[in-house]
């Protein structure tokens, strides 16, 4: 670590303060304070627009060890609020490497901590529960800080989808993506509440013809695309507060196939007249124990969520549990009853893995197939 790196605090609302090293952009940043327990893919976890709002603490100890590059992002820029790790590397060694990570911090005006005792921080908001926090390279009395963190935001009630997604419709890939090896057979249209790119990518090489539509997109805009399925991407924030979404999802039962994935699960499970709630400290990370409820087969899936679906409060016996979580029991997917609609609580695009979930999406087009 350089001796220039300058002091710097990590304040919790309940008053918790942790002295540590800025190594990111100089200046505050306050969101909600979550743990995310993966031992690679900071660059992933930076650039997921589900983290928008949120303060991420990385339970892994060394960070930064294999530096950054361009082909490993996830959406169009980093979504986090701030970045608390415990030991920045001073070396950034892989052959991909095109930078470190403190540098991109810098770059993005990410403000970032290193130093931080981040297993104490874990154990307290596993404790505790989630909570707003702020980061700060420029003020010194942690209580003044602390008096700046009660007054920010909440993320229960916020919408936050309207701030990460696309502006207008595109067709993915990209252009300077590579083509798919596959013809393109199947179209489908994404609705991005802050998509994850690997999801297009998986989608892609599945030889699917992607559209990728704004969040705000009603169910008539997304039916003149002509779609054989509809995805439902992953995104920041409450769900019950994406009213123009539910709307959008009523009007698309029934009329084409259609696969939720993270908030997009959460999403259906509100449109199904169920109810959502938010978790004590969510699940973030790369190591989380989910089965098959039909096979019984268990994958250790990515998972980036605060909130999950109250499977009690559907009425009718609309849906159906498909995928269980082994460590709190919360559902981690479902099926509609009649219609070819599932959805998944975790992240079968992985990214950086484990890739134990990638086969769902040949399921969902086995799904579409059949339609």
């Amino acid at each position: 670590m350089s001796h220039a790196a300058r002091p710097a605090w990590l304040v919790l609302e309940d008053g918790s303060a942790f002295r540590g090293r800025a190594i990111g952009a100089e200046g505050e940043a306050f969101g909600e304070a979550v743990f995310n327990t993966a031992m690679t893919g900071y660059q992933e976890v930076l650039t997921d627009p589900s983290y928008r709002g949120q303060v991420v603490c990385m339970t892994y100890p060394h960070i930064g060890n294999y530096g950054v590059n361009e082909e490993d992002v996830e959406s169009r820029r980093p979504w986090v609020e701030g970045f608390v790790i415990r030991s920045l590397s001073p070396v950034a060694s892989n052959f991909r490497a095109q930078g470190p990570l403190d540098a991109y911090l810098k770059r993005h005006r990410i403000v970032a901590l290193d130093g931080v005792d981040t297993r104490a921080v874990t154990l307290l908001l596993r404790r505790q529960g989630s909570m707003r926090c702020g980061l700060s390279t420029t003020e010194p009395d942690p209580e003044r800080l602390l008096s700046r963190v009660q007054r920010a935001p909440e993320i229960v009630g916020t919408d936050l989808v309207k701030d990460v997604t696309c502006e207008a419709p595109y067709e993915w890939p990209l252009r300077d993506s590579p083509p798919s090896p596959l013809p393109r057979s199947r179209h489908m249209v994404v609705m991005d509440y802050g998509v994850k790119y690997n999801i297009l990518r998986e989608l892609a090489a599945r030889g699917c013809r992607v559209t990728v539509l704004p969040a705000a997109s009603t169910a008539s805009d997304i039916l003149a695309h002509k779609p054989d399925g509809v995805v439902l991407s992953n995104g920041p924030g409450d769900p019950a507060a994406v009213t123009y979404a539910l709307a959008a999802i009523r009007g698309l039962m029934g009329r084409v196939p259609m696969l939720g994935i993270c908030l997009g699960h959460q999403l259906l499970g509100l449109a199904y007249g169920g109810e959502t709630f938010k978790l004590k400290f969510g699940h973030h990370g790369g190591n989380h124990p989910v089965q098959d409820v039909a096979t019984k087969k268990v994958e250790i899936t990515t998972q980036n969520h605060n909130f999950a679906v109250r499977m009690d409060s559907i009425p009718g016996q609309a849906a159906e549990v498909t995928h269980q979580n082994l460590n709190d029991g919360t559902v981690e997917g479902m099926r509609h009853a009649t219609l070819p609609i599932v959805s998944l609580q975790y992240h079968p695009e992985a990214s950086p893995g484990p890739h134990d979930a990638r086969h769902l999406f040949g399921r969902f087009l086995d799904l579409v197939e059949a339609e």
